[in-house]
């Protein structure tokens, strides 16, 4: 039997006995994520030996580049406040301060202590920096009229930092091909830092927007099919990245603009709510085979090789890192000092670093330093998967009655 036929297999049983036991699994410290590594490795040449899959870089990038996007769209959908400094106070704190805070963290780690350069180092720090928002969803907000400050900010976060990494990895890919940064670095703030930035914002609104307006004029020619209404958001998601792209705009941004624009152009409420749920269906059907191959690609050699920098870089980021840059970046704010707290522990790690990763072995990451990122990055997502999977339902449940004890 083909390793295909056998992934269908496992998927469909994993869905069904996941499904079926959501009811016990919501009680317990443990997220899906965990479940479906653990399922990944046990079918892997360690296990039962049935998948053995090794798939090239440029595969792994495209799935993780469709799971981020639809995503990051979902993040967009849920933004439920006004465009003011006010409201996106914690966002602004978060993605302007502690993302340039954990970058740089981890490329002054991997430069001292691995003796990495520091184009190499800085796109380490890119590639690991954001948080991600597939794997975030016990964490996120649970729907979008949510009014609490710590799902909304790292559900912005996980929306925005995605996309917002990019100028950090092209930024240590020029200085892979090129280490004279004066040969490029003007380049790179026109086009990757202020251009791309420009263009994902316009195109996820200029092309959300005109879809939208076609899409309520026919409604009042003809009512489209209910069953293919869901369809619009996957055309908005797809139309939006591969536009914005093919302009050298940041695609991520773009469809992430694209869920906000989405959320405020219909007149009917209850439009976006329903694209909303088809996406995170989707998203985690998607979220099942990313993490379930994770699990079958993990090799025993390579781990215990890299298994002592790894450690380092994850927990310096997750312990020390993330935490305290959190703390720098909420000083003179109100926030409750449970939210500044959780804050700073749920900087989940997942597909979007793999993403990342693919694409940098795409533009050229090669050997030892390509090893050391690849086994890095890999191992960082399952210490992450494993003690925010764990920790993530009982510090939310303490969460929510420390904040609203009434309830």
């Amino acid at each position: 039997m083909s390793s295909y036929i056998l992934i269908l297999l496992v998927i469909s049983l994993l869905l069904l006995a996941v499904t079926w036991a959501s009811g016990w699994i919501s009680r317990l410290p443990l997220s899906y994520a965990i479940i479906y590594l653990g399922a990944g490795i046990f079918l892997s040449p360690y296990g039962l030996k049935l998948i053995n899959l090794r798939p090239d870089a440029e595969f792994l990038e495209r799935l993780t580049e469709l799971v981020v996007i639809i995503s990051l769209f979902s993040c967009g959908l849920k933004m439920n406040r006004r465009l003011n400094l006010t409201s996106w106070n914690i966002t602004v704190r978060l993605i302007g301060g502690l993302m340039p805070i954990s970058i740089f963290g981890i490329a002054v780690i991997t430069h001292f202590l691995l003796k990495l350069n520091w184009g190499e180092a800085i796109l380490f720090g890119a590639i690991l920096a954001p948080t991600d928002p597939v794997l975030a969803s016990e964490v996120q907000l649970n729907h979008p009229h949510d009014p609490d400050e710590l799902r909304f900010g790292l559900t912005s976060e996980g929306g925005l930092n995605d996309a917002l990494a990019f100028p950090f990895v092209y930024f240590g890919i020029h200085w892979l091909k090129d280490e004279n940064w004066q040969n490029w670095f003007k380049q790179w703030v026109a086009i990757d830092l202020i251009w791309a930035i420009f263009a994902g914002i316009v195109m996820g609104i200029v092309v959300t927007k005109i879809i939208v307006l076609i899409d309520r004029q026919l409604l009042k020619i003809r009512p489209t099919d209910v069953m293919m209404e869901d369809f619009i958001a996957i055309s908005i998601i797809l139309a939006t990245y591969s536009f914005t792209e093919l302009i050298n705009g940041y695609g991520f941004l773009a469809v992430f603009v694209a869920g906000m624009v989405t959320r405020r152009s219909y007149q009917q409420e209850e439009k976006p709510f329903a694209q909303l749920e088809f996406i995170e269906q989707l998203e985690k059907l998607f979220e099942v085979g990313t993490i379930l191959l994770l699990g079958t690609l993990l090799r025993i050699e390579p781990i215990i090789r890299y298994i002592p920098a790894a450690i380092l870089i994850a927990g310096l980021l997750i312990f020390v890192i993330r935490p305290l840059g959190t703390w720098i970046c909420t000083i003179g704010s109100d926030y409750h000092s449970l939210t500044r707290l959780l804050l700073g522990w749920f900087g989940i790690r997942g597909v979007g670093s793999i993403y990342y990763l693919t694409y940098a072995f795409g533009e050229g990451l090669r050997g030892s330093v390509g090893e050391l990122m690849a086994w890095s990055v890999y191992i960082t997502i399952i210490f992450s998967v494993i003690i925010h999977g764990i920790s993530s339902t009982p510090l939310m449940n303490w969460y929510e009655k420390q904040i609203n004890p009434q309830n």
